[in-house]
Order: structure tokens, then sequence, then C-alpha cells
């Protein structure tokens, strides 16, 4: 077995688009919305315009008194400008931590305890709301304010016309950027990466954007504080594609944009897909023009798959879904086209990439790991993080040589396939995969946007629906959907707004089931319950 070796390609995220600017200054870098930090930008840049916007912003936090190797959380309303803000401050040394809009005032507390007084780079909303029951005095070594004035916070606006600073690129082993985990589970772990670790990222997504031969649009709605979208900027932007970056994921506002624009590759979250399968019923044809779909951050179902490669007018278009951890990015892919997604079997994560990941299949309890009996899912990487901020320990835990064990379970095929059946912290007695039921019932019932299969309160297997309009789901069509599944609980139904999520728009399972053992008492349910 090759071993993965340690990545030759370090990606400075402060300099990307300085650089990408010599050759393709002029792409444009459309959005649906003003930045709130440099509004006067409008909704239409350039690749040159952005890196002045970065170097600006780089100026501004060295006068308010950020330098390099210290910590900058930014934590602000979800804005495009929050990638400008992270740039900035990886141009002159300091790490960027990105935490979710979603997060609320609680968890943001504990994750800058943990960080031990960074800069907090955030805005007036933020602070009259979820932060504004914390001592942010004694949590940070400064306040920066994107937006208006607050006491005890700098302006950013103030900071206007600071002198300018030379980029301060770091060594490539250090850390340079922080994300965190989806915080399913609870309390999000930071994930610390290196230029070199994020250079391995983009050296496997930029060989896939080589298989794009001419030149296409990128539209992407994907969360700004997720490592995806600085993997993708610095892509597209040296590869010169123009790009447009939706910040409202509503499926009628992204038919609109997508009628706009055209693009010919579209990149969003497995669960926006399923959302934004209303839109294909639009007379406008919004998907018309897509070549290529892209879908990471979580499995998708092939029937989603099915449905939007039926809906382009593009001859021969492909669904690429990835499948990947914020611990190590990309592991492995798949690309399904029209003749095949739908027989697809949706655990099906495809082939790592050679000589740049792998896997191996681990035994859980002593048996040969196979579909009844999944194994951990232990994998390589030269994109592996370095570490959880303050969390060394816990990190250390799932690191076994060269090997991460990630808390996935799953099955090789005979062919070699990766199949992911469950988080191991998602498995139910008598279920071998709750994703796979899913997928099954989700193609039956075309009138579900959702359907989450959690533990209930006596650990049996509870599906939590969501409808089309929110009407009532038709009993007699669950029953007929479900009839090979008789473990399954009586179905409970939701708005799918009211479903907890993370910035990558996943469903909180550990969240949902906590909130269904309040609800149902552990009483078991004879009929659909409305839990509106």
């Amino acid at each position: 077995m090759y071993k993965v070796p340690k990545s030759k390609k370090i990606l400075y995220l402060g300099v990307v688009s300085e650089r990408a600017a010599e050759k393709y200054g002029t792409t444009p870098i459309t959005l649906d919305h003003d930045m709130q930090v440099f509004p006067e930008a409008g909704r239409t840049l350039t690749v040159s315009e952005f890196a002045r916007h970065v170097a600006d912003t780089a100026d501004r936090l060295w006068a308010a008194g950020v330098r390099p190797t210290e910590h900058v959380a930014v934590y602000k309303t979800s804005n495009f400008d929050i990638t400008v803000l992270a740039c900035g401050a990886a141009r002159i040394g300091a790490v960027p931590v990105m935490l979710s809009p979603h997060l609320d005032g609680d968890s943001i507390g504990e994750l800058l305890q943990r960080l031990q007084r960074p800069t907090l780079l955030t805005d007036r909303e933020k602070l009259t709301g979820p932060l504004a029951g914390l001592p942010l005095d004694g949590l940070t070594a400064r306040v920066v304010t994107t937006t208006g004035s607050h006491p005890g916070a700098v302006s950013f606006a103030d900071l206007a016309g600071a002198p300018e600073r030379r980029p301060v690129l770091l060594d490539p082993d250090q850390p340079a950027l922080m994300t965190h985990t989806s915080g399913t589970t609870g309390i999000p772990k930071l994930v610390v990466h290196s230029a070199r670790s994020l250079g391995a990222r983009g050296n496997w997504q930029d060989k896939v954007v080589s298989f794009i031969r001419k030149r296409e649009t990128v539209a992407m709605h994907v969360s700004y504080v997720h490592s995806r979208m600085y993997l993708g900027l610095a892509v597209l932007q040296t590869r010169g594609m123009p790009m447009v970056f939706m910040n409202d994921g509503s499926p009628e506002h992204v038919a609109d944009m997508l009628v706009r624009h055209r693009p010919g590759v579209l990149e969003t979250h497995p669960n926006s897909f399923l959302e934004w399968e209303q839109m294909l019923d639009d007379p406008r044809r919004p998907i018309s023009n897509v070549k290529y779909f892209n879908s990471t951050f979580d499995a998708i179902h092939p029937s989603t798959m099915h449905k939007f490669l039926h809906a382009t007018d593009r001859r021969s278009p492909v669904f690429l879904q990835v499948y990947g951890q914020s611990e190590c990015g990309p592991l492995a892919a798949r690309t399904y086209r029209r003749r095949n997604a739908l027989k697809a079997d949706g655990r099906c994560q495809g082939y790592p990439t050679p000589f740049m990941t792998k896997y191996r299949l681990v035994p859980r309890n002593g048996e040969k790991p196979s579909k009844e009996t999944p194994g951990y899912i232990d994998v390589a990487t030269a994109g592996r993080a370095l570490s959880y901020h303050g969390e060394q320990e816990r990190f250390d835990r799932q690191v076994l040589g060269e090997w991460w064990r990630g808390g996935d379970v799953g099955y090789r095929t005979k062919w070699g396939c990766l199949h992911l059946l469950d988080r191991e912290v998602d498995t139910i007695p008598g279920i071998e995969s709750t994703l796979e039921i899913e997928d099954e019932v989700l193609h039956k019932l075309e009138e579900l946007t959702e359907l989450v299969i959690v533990p209930g309160p006596d650990r049996q297997p509870v599906p939590v629906v969501c409808t089309r309009g929110d009407e009532p789901l038709d009993v007699r069509r669950w029953k007929a959907a479900v009839a090979g599944h008789p473990a399954l609980a009586a179905p409970v139904q939701r708005r799918l707004s009211d479903l907890p999520r993370t910035a990558t728009m996943k469903i909180r399972r550990l969240e949902l089931a906590r909130q269904l053992a309040e609800q149902l008492g552990g009483e078991r349910q004879e009929e659909p319950t409305a839990a509106r």
C-alpha cells in the first residue's frame, strides 16, 4: 500500500488573490448582496478588486493592533465580506478563526475562551444580539466592529487609510486558518489548518476543476466559514473562472440568480439541493445550462441527483459527490450521470484519489467489516489538519499513525468502493443504515422535502418528515413507502425551517433527538405528530 506523500503545494490565503490577479485580474465575482464592510464595491467586482479589499483589510487590522500568529475570530452576520476579512487577517500572518453566524452566544463564549483572548471581528447585529450577555472585555484582546459603532469596540470604518503593510508568510506548517466542525455532536471543535494542509486540499480540488475544459461560470451557495469556501475561491481565481456567490439560499431567489447568470457549474450543500428541487418546476428552467453539479459536506440522495441531471439541457452533465471531513478535506469521490444516478446506491462514496488519499476499514466488534457489521472508516491524506485548538488530546485519540479515525462507519464492496452507512454516534440498533432508508423513502414520496431518522426516547427509530408547503403527511402513502421497515416508529412532522442545522445545512441529529425526547416523553405515537 502506497504512503500518502507530504504536500509540496502551499496555499497562503492572504496572497492567493493578488497572485491570481496577475493573470486573471479582470475575472468577475458576482454577489447577490452588498458587502457590509465594503458597500461601495457593489455586487460585481473583479479578482483584482477583491485582492485590493483583502490588502486594505490587512492594513486596517494591523493598525488595530493585530500581529502575526494572533487569533482573529470572525463572527458576524452571514455575508461574502467574511471571506475578505479572513483573507485580510491571513495576509498579515494572523490566524483567522471562522465561527458560524448560526452559533449561539453561549457557544461563542466557550470558543472565545478556548482561543485565549483573540481579536474579535464582528458587527453591531451580533454585539447587540448573541454577544450582548458575554464579558467580551475578559474574553478578547480587542473587538472590531465591521458595521456601525459600539461601546468598547474599534470601528472598522475608522481604520480606513491605514498605512500599507507587506504580506507576512508564516512557516507552511504553522497554523494558518481555523474552521470548526459541524457541531452536530455539541460544542464545535476548532480545526487547525496549515498552509501546507490547505495546499494539499487545494491541489485535490484543482485537479477536479482541470477536467472542466471550457471557461464556465461557477455559482456557489456555500457557508462562508467553511474551509471549502477558501479552497474554492483560491482554485477558481487561479483558474480564471467567473464566480457567482449566493447568500440567500431560498429556492425562489436562487432560481432568479441562475436565470440571470446561467452558470455552467453549480455547487451547494446536499440539503440545499434537496430543498431546491422545487425550482425544477420553474418554467424559466433555471438549471438548463448547468453541466457540472458539485455536492460536498455530506451524502446526497440519488433521486435528487437524478432530478437535477434531467433538468439541464447540457450534453452529458455530471454530478460529482465528494466524501470528506473538516479534519481531512476531500477523501473520496464519485461521478454520476443521467443513466446511473437513480440506480446508484446512495451510500456509495466512490474511490480515493491515487497518491493523494486512501482509506481502510477496521472491525468494530472483532467481525470483518460488511454491510451488516460496518467497520470504522480510517483515512490518510496530506490534507489532514494539525490539531483541535485547545483539545490536542481529543485530536490525538483519533490519530493512529498515518490514519485518522473520523467516526464514520461503513464497508468496502468487492470493487473497492467505499460505502458510508452512518456516523457511529447516529447508529440505531436493528437499523443497518438510517441514511439508506432515508434515500429509499425520499425517492418514493415526492411530497417530502426532508426525512431524518433519529432514535426516540426508547431508542426506537423515529422518522422526522417535512413536506412541500407543510401539507399534512398522507398516512396511507407513508405506510406503503415504509412497509419494508417495520422497526420504524410513527413519523413526526415538522417544518423544514424548524429543524436544527449546522452552518453547512446538515441536520443536527443529536439535537433533534433531544428535542424529540422532550416532546414525546417516551410515549409511542400511533399517528403522525405535528411538531409545529
